[in-house]
């Protein structure tokens, strides 16, 4: 079910983790434990995918603290805070730095795996968005100058009439480059190509 994503745990207390762990286990989410924020940042990296749940007070770095560092990393993992001491300011800032909930501890299993199903919803819309702007980016770099250049007019709204003085070449010439470069794009109308513009 969840196979492509992994909920890391962010907890200094052995036997939160170990019950969040099982509970989730055994609803088939895969799960990864980290004692401290720092363990989690020292072992971090950007290929992982999934969500976090970080526990907000923790010797050493807190979980806002944690949450903050991952943002100024631009990491995109959705995090969920929890607390045993529900602060209303704490919760306040966190959702600032975009949480996606803030539970309090004891953790209500319902509101638990109701806010990881969000958080991953999250993470895989992230995942999506950014592989169609890398397929944007790449396609947009196959284009020649000229191409780009007509694109680049076109999208502004010049009819190929304008463009061809414009750039001096004949109108003919820039239907040329237009059907070149929209084939390239994988586009058949101006409103998707648009669209790729505006992604890169």
């Amino acid at each position: 079910m969840q196979s492509d994503l992994t909920v890391f745990i962010v907890d200094d207390d052995p036997s939160v983790r170990d019950a969040l762990s099982l509970l989730l286990g055994v609803r088939g989410y895969r799960t990864a434990m980290f004692a401290s924020g720092e363990a989690f940042l020292q072992a971090w990296q950007p290929a992982w995918r999934g969500c976090m749940l970080i526990d907000i007070r923790m010797s050493g770095m807190d979980g806002l603290s944690l949450q903050m560092e991952l943002r100024r990393r631009d990491c995109r993992i959705p995090v969920i805070i929890m607390s045993g001491h529900g602060d209303v300011s704490m919760a306040r800032a966190a959702f600032k730095a975009d949480a996606v909930d803030f539970l309090e501890k004891p953790v209500d299993d319902g509101k638990l795996i109701a806010a990881i199903d969000e958080a991953l919803a999250r993470a895989r819309s992230v995942h999506t968005e950014q592989q169609r702007r890398s397929r944007s980016d790449t396609l947009l770099s196959e284009l020649t100058p000229r191409e780009r250049e007509v694109m680049e007019l076109v999208v502004m709204g010049r009819h190929n009439r304008e463009i061809g003085p414009a750039l001096g070449i004949s109108v003919r010439t820039v239907e040329v480059h237009k059907a070149r470069l929209m084939a390239k794009l994988g586009v058949d109308n101006v409103a998707d190509l648009v669209r790729i513009t505006m992604q890169d």
